[in-house]
Formats: C-alpha cells, sequence, structure tokens
C-alpha cells in the first residue's frame, strides 16, 4: 500500500508516531516527518486530530530523477486532471537537489510545466499558478531515492489550528507547545489538575494544554486543502469530523495564565475564546516577582521565559531565572518545565533537573528542561530578598568583594568630585574579565572578549557570575544593567547601532550634564577616562576661540562652553553624533552662531578652514575606514599628517590638546617638534582616580604651538 507522508518539525518524530499510534495509525519515523499507510481515514484523522504534524502529503508517484527531463517525464505520467480541475489554481513546493537540480524554483518549475502539459492535453485548458494563495498544493522531494510528488493535503500548516489571531512579540508555534506538553506528559498524567504558566505571552501553552486535557481536535476549527481534491470523500470526512466532536470531555483540570504585559494577557483571552477553551482558562495581568503559592496539591509549572537574545537584556534575563526558581520552590509536589533559547541561564533557577530536551524553536536551538518539586530541591524555601545574596558564594565572591571594597573607596570620591560617571571595577581579577561602570543609578557591564583557549561554557558562566554578583553587590535594579561584549574594534565598529531602545537621561561632571544612552550603541557618548581631560580643557578656555576635532558627543565642548570659550566649533562625519551633541548643548543652556556644529571629515575640513583656533582638541579614533573617507586613517600612521593641517588653523601659542586610546601609541617627537609644536606628556596627570589601575588606558600630549619661519 502506498504511504502518506506526514512531516513535522526536527527531532518531533518520534513524538509523532506516539501520537498516531493513540489514534489507532502504525507509523514509521523517517527524517522531517513520518510514513504511515495511504488511507483517506488515516489522512482525515491526522489532519483533525494531531498536533505535532505540519502536513499530511499524499502520494501520487516516485521514480528515479537524474535530470530535469526525467523530473519533467515522472510529473507527466500522473493524470492531473483526475485530482483537480482547470478552475483550481494550484502551486509547486520542490525541495532537495542532486547533481543536476540545484535550484529548487528550477524542479518546481518543470513539474509545473508536466502539469500544465497533462491539463492541456486531456482538457485543452490549463488551470493558473498561485504561489501565494492555492487551491491545490503539490509537494515535491528529490532524495538519494529519487523524486517522490505529493498532494498536499493541509493548505496552511496543521500548526495554525485557526484559534490564534493574536500573537506576542515572540509566539510558538502550536505545535512546539504541543511538542512540550507531551515531553512533560500532560497528556498522560490525569493527576497534574492544574497548569501554571506564569510568562503565558499570548496563551499557547495553557490553551494547547486545555485542548489536550478536553480532548479537543485541534483541526475541527480550520479549513484544509483536500476540500479541493477531486477523490475527497465527504462521508468519510464527515464520519471523522463526527467521532472527533463526541470526543470531546469537559475540562477538569484549571489553568492560570500570567504576564506582566497587559496588552498580550487581552490577546491571551481573545485566543482562548476563539480556541472554544475562555470559561475554562483565567489569565491576569502579574509579574513574576507576584506569583502566589501553588493552587493546588498536583499540577505543572510550565513557561517559555525570554531567552534573552540581545546582550544588553542578560542582567535582567538571569535575574528573571533566579526569581523563576526562587517562585518554583512555592510549588513543592508539583513539576516544572522551562523552554528556553538560553540553555546556559537554567543554572539560575538552582534546581536539580530530572530530564533536558534538545528541542528547537524553528531556527533557534532551545532546550527543555524539567525538574520534579520535591525534597531532593531542598527543604527550606528561599525568599525573594535573599536571591540577591545567594549569588555571592563560590569562586565569585573574590569579584563581589573586591567590587565592595572598590565602591567604598570611590563613592565618597565621585560625590566630592561632583561626578555621577565613574569606573568601578577594571578587569581587576584575572577571572572576570570585564568593566563595571556606574552612571547615576545605572550600571553597565563590559565583558572583555576572552581568549580562544577559554571554552565558551565557562565563560558565558563566569559573565552570567559577574552579572549576577553585579546586582547583589550594588543594589541597582537588573533592567538598569546594560552588558555588552567588548573586542578589539576595528574601523567604526564601536559607533554601529546595537539596538534602538532611545533610553537616553543625563549624568553630571564637574558641573556640566552630559547626555548618555547606555543600550544603543558599545559606547555610551561619555568617555570616562577623559574626564580629567575635559575638566583641564574648561579650565584653559576662556575666552578662546575652541576647536573639537573627531567630537563624538561634544563632551569636551561643554565644558569649553561652560569654561567661558568665546566660540567653538566641533567637527565630525556623523550626523548621529553631531544631533547628540546638539542636544548636549541645549541641555547645557549653551545655543547661538558661537557655537557651531560640522559634518565634515575632519582632513578635508582642515584642508578647507580659513579660520583660527587658541585651542583645540583633538582626539581621533584609533582606526577608522568609513565609508565616507577616501582612504582609511590610522592615528600612529597618519598623526603626523593631522597635526600638521591643524598647524594651519592654530593662532600662535595655541594649544592642541591630543591625546588617543592606542595601546603602544608612539607619537614621532621630531616630526611634532619640526611643525612647531612644544611637547608636554600630561598622560599621568590626565588619569582619573577610577582608572589608575590601568595606566595605559590613554595618552595625553599638550602641545603649545609657535609659528614656523
Amino acid at each position: 500500500m502506498s504511504q502518506l507522508f506526514i512531516t513535522c518539525a526536527p527531532a518531533m518524530e518520534a513524538l509523532l508516531v506516539d501520537e498516531l499510534a493513540l489514534l489507532d495509525i502504525a507509523a514509521k519515523p523517517g527524517h522531517g516527518g513520518v510514513k504511515a499507510d495511504a488511507t483517506l481515514e488515516n489522512a482525515y484523522r491526522i489532519c483533525l486530530w494531531s498536533r505535532l504534524a505540519s502536513r499530511v502529503l499524499w502520494p501520487l508517484t516516485e521514480g528515479e530523477a537524474e535530470t530535469a527531463d526525467d523530473i519533467y517525464a515522472l510529473a507527466a505520467k500522473v493524470l492531473w486532471p483526475s485530482h483537480f480541475s482547470v478552475a483550481n489554481k494550484f502551486a509547486v513546493d520542490f525541495t532537495g537537489s542532486n547533481r543536476e537540480i540545484r535550484h529548487t524554483q528550477f524542479g518546481a518549475m518543470k513539474i509545473k510545466d508536466a502539469i500544465v502539459d497533462v491539463f492541456r492535453e486531456e482538457r485543452g485548458q490549463r488551470p493558473q499558478v498561485d504561489v501565494k494563495d492555492p487551491d491545490i498544493r503539490v509537494h515535491a522531494h528529490l532524495g538519494k531515492k529519487g523524486l517522490a510528488i505529493y498532494l498536499d493535503l493541509v493548505g496552511k500548516p496543521l500548526h495554525q489550528r485557526g484559534y490564534r489571531t493574536q500573537a506576542g512579540d515572540a509566539p510558538l508555534k502550536e505545535s512546539l507547545a504541543a511538542a512540550i506538553l507531551y515531553k512533560l506528559g500532560w497528556h498522560k498524567d490525569p493527576s497534574l489538575d492544574f497548569l501554571v504558566d506564569p510568562m503565558c505571552g499570548s496563551g499557547t501553552l495553557v490553551i494547547e494544554a486545555a485542548l489536550i486535557r478536553g480532548k479537543r481536535a485541534p483541526g475541527l476549527k480550520r479549513a484544509f486543502a483536500f476540500e479541493n481534491w477531486a477523490l475527497h470523500s465527504a462521508e468519510i470526512w464527515n464520519t471523522e469530523v463526527k467521532a472527533a466532536i463526541d470526543a470531546a470531555q469537559p475540562i477538569k483540570a484549571k489553568f492560570f495564565g500570567f504576564d506582566s504585559d497587559k496588552r498580550v494577557v487581552e490577546k491571551a483571552r481573545n485566543n482562548a475564546k476563539a480556541a472554544g477553551v475562555g470559561r475554562a482558562l483565567t489569565f491576569e495581568t502579574q509579574p513574576l516577582k507576584d506569583l502566589d503559592d501553588k493552587p493546588g496539591e498536583r499540577g505543572l509549572l510550565l513557561c517559555n521565559p525570554p531567552y534573552g537574545e540581545r546582550l544588553g537584556d542578560m542582567a535582567e534575563v538571569l535575574y528573571l531565572y533566579r526569581e523563576l526558581g526562587v517562585k518554583a520552590r512555592q510549588f513543592m509536589g508539583w513539576r516544572l518545565g522551562v523552554y528556553t533559547g538560553s540553555p546556559e541561564s537554567l543554572r539560575q533557577l538552582k534546581l536539580l533537573k530530572s530530564n533536558q530536551w534538545q528541542l528547537n524553536n524553528g531556527a533557534i536551538e532551545a532546550v527543555l528542561a524539567s525538574y520534579e518539586l520535591d525534597e531532593r530541591q531542598g527543604q527550606a524555601r528561599v525568599e525573594s530578598s535573599e536571591v540577591a545574596q545567594s549569588a555571592l558564594s563560590g569562586p565569585v565572591e573574590a569579584y563581589a568583594n573586591r567590587l565592595k571594597k572598590n565602591i567604598k573607596a570611590l563613592e565618597k570620591w565621585a560625590k566630592r568630585e561632583g561626578i555621577e560617571a565613574y569606573r568601578l571595577y577594571d578587569a581587576d581579577l584575572p577571572d572576570y574579565n570585564a568593566a563595571v561602570d556606574r552612571y547615576g543609578d545605572r550600571i553597565v557591564i563590559q565583558e572583555y572578549a576572552p581568549p580562544k583557549t577559554i571554552e565558551p561554557e565557562k565563560a558565558a558562566r563566569r559573565l552570567q557570575d559577574l552579572i549576577v554578583a553585579t546586582v547583589a553587590v550594588t543594589g541597582v535594579q537588573s533592567d538598569k544593567i546594560a552588558v555588552k561584549t567588548r573586542a578589539r574594534q576595528s574601523g567604526s565598529n564601536q559607533y554601529e547601532k546595537l539596538e534602538s531602545r532611545h533610553q537616553y537621561f543625563w549624568v553630571e561632571e564637574y558641573g556640566v550634564r552630559c547626555r548618555v544612552n547606555l543600550f544603543d550603541y558599545l559606547d555610551s557618548g561619555l568617555f570616562l577616562d577623559h574626564r580629567l581631560t575635559r575638566k583641564w580643557v574648561g579650565e584653559m578656555a576662556k575666552g578662546k576661540r575652541f576647536l573639537n576635532l573627531f567630537c563624538y558627543t561634544g563632551t569636551a565642548t561643554l565644558h569649553a562652553a561652560k569654561g567661558g570659550a568665546m566660540t567653538t566649533t566641533s567637527v565630525d562625519m556623523s550626523r548621529t553624533y553631531l544631533d547628540w551633541a546638539e542636544e548636549n548643548l541645549r541641555g547645557n543652556g549653551i545655543k547661538g552662531r558661537d557655537h557651531q556644529l560640522v559634518q565634515a571629515n575632519v582632513l578635508d575640513w582642515l584642508h578647507r578652514c580659513q579660520d583660527k583656533f587658541d585651542l583645540v582638541f583633538v582626539d581621533p579614533p584609533t582606526f577608522s575606514n568609513s565609508k565616507r573617507m577616501e582612504a582609511s586613517f590610522d592615528v600612529q600612521r597618519d598623526h603626523i599628517e593631522l597635526l600638521d593641517e591643524i598647524s594651519y588653523v592654530l593662532s600662535p601659542g595655541a594649544t592642541v590638546v591630543f591625546s588617543n586610546n592606542k595601546r603602544h601609541f608612539k607619537l614621532d617627537r621630531d616630526a611634532v617638534e619640526a611643525l612647531g609644536y612644544q611637547i608636554e606628556d600630561v598622560s599621568k596627570a590626565t588619569l582619573p582616580e577610577d582608572y589608575k589601575r590601568n595606566p595605559h588606558i590613554h595618552v595625553c600630549f599638550k602641545l603649545v604651538f609657535s609659528p614656523r619661519d
């Protein structure tokens, strides 16, 4: 007998075999699906009942196919008019390849040509192709054993049950939700009388659980492509539909879905109503921290927490997992299931796993972890207030102690100096290679990329421990901690946008307000190591014509203007950062024609400039190859050319403050002096208190210009 091919997501084949066995259908697993006898009863029953399958493919023909002509010839053997009429629009899906057929579109085209030609020969007319919304969909797969051609009986994939009219930002497919529930034994353990999802989103897990427990056929509320199939039997179909309707049972278990976003909770309610289980489910707006004790003695606590795809979210996500572990201990006697694309975060639960399965969410590698919440998890409950303190044990305790010591030493100093943004920790300990900066009531953790000799899993664990300990020691809320990885940057990478949160705020620095953003870019908009340099510039600026080259967000200009500069001119190639600089000026009450912002390539602008300046601050990038530049810029290679161009816009006796952050930078003193500059190395004098452990963070020179003869 011919065989149906029932497709499913990878790793679900064995589950699908078990599911079909419950429908009295014998199946054998294959790659990406299972095979079962091709009867109408089997096909209809699978379409109605399978919660895991994606498509049900009816076999039409198969055979060897090495070339395009072979594909055409095999497809032309099918009597297509016996399956659908010229009035039906059709489409062809083609998968697989061989040495001759390398493009799926070409394979699909050959089958389409054969279908059209058969219709013309048999009916004198041809049906139309509609790839977006066909009445009939033909599926062909080219593999090692040849070509198999099927009729897709489903149309839209089976996971589209028809009830989910609204979804959250990252909804689970209904078939994946069902697989999660099957893995956790929800369908065969009647002792689980309750299900609670504390992060329910649009409610897919809760709704699928209710449909399973109520034996509601998931295909009852949708249409199928086989309704356009000439061999469709309405009699057999109606019999299967009636049996499915009769099989429904009262839903006795109790279901609760909670989420902190009231908009997605409303979507969940609407979806449950559309699925016909709205009365059996309770959805409420509630954050995880407010989750109460278990509603009954035995149940399933199940959730799909955020994965933290964005590195900046890591602190918030880790603390969410830690909070989940705390709350899970209130559900002793229950089973906990956590489905996540961030398996390394599971360790934050501080629970003993009973099982774990690889179960990918599309292209996202993900796992489902199962926990029996019994005496093994420890008898003592951990209160939410203790979550932070539990982070300080083990190897990370040394980091926590160092951070405490640094904070104690720096907080009074910062308050006395009148600064709100400063460095708390800078790779003080070799095992925790990161920088930790405070910006008012917020924190930035910048992990220095670990060497290749460190295993990625070990590096990830260290970073997680560092983040959790930082939250514990500083008391800063996890949603106010930005996490970044800082590797060696090339070109303009450090200025590239990472996110689009637009969370700007102001910090004070020696009486100047600076606008910063901790999430959207690698840098915050304020280079903390140049704090003393900016202050010094301000002290020298009174009555001076000030020029800021490679001005970034214009923070040095703020100090110069506040210090009484007669005029300021700030030059940068980035419109984004010039707009930021304009906001900085406006936020400090600095405005008018005496304060100019110029978008230009610095070297080109200097070459054209006719004005003279008395004080110049120049802090060029280590390297830049911006698309707006004809040639790259390397500060070691090009600093003499840059200082030469600057010399032409200087008044006699003008001062140039020249700094950069290139490691091992060597000033070409002979060439600089030949340009007419007197050199004073002020690198140590411009090193702030919070950077004393890293004396090589930057170099800085005071260059006083005497015109050449």
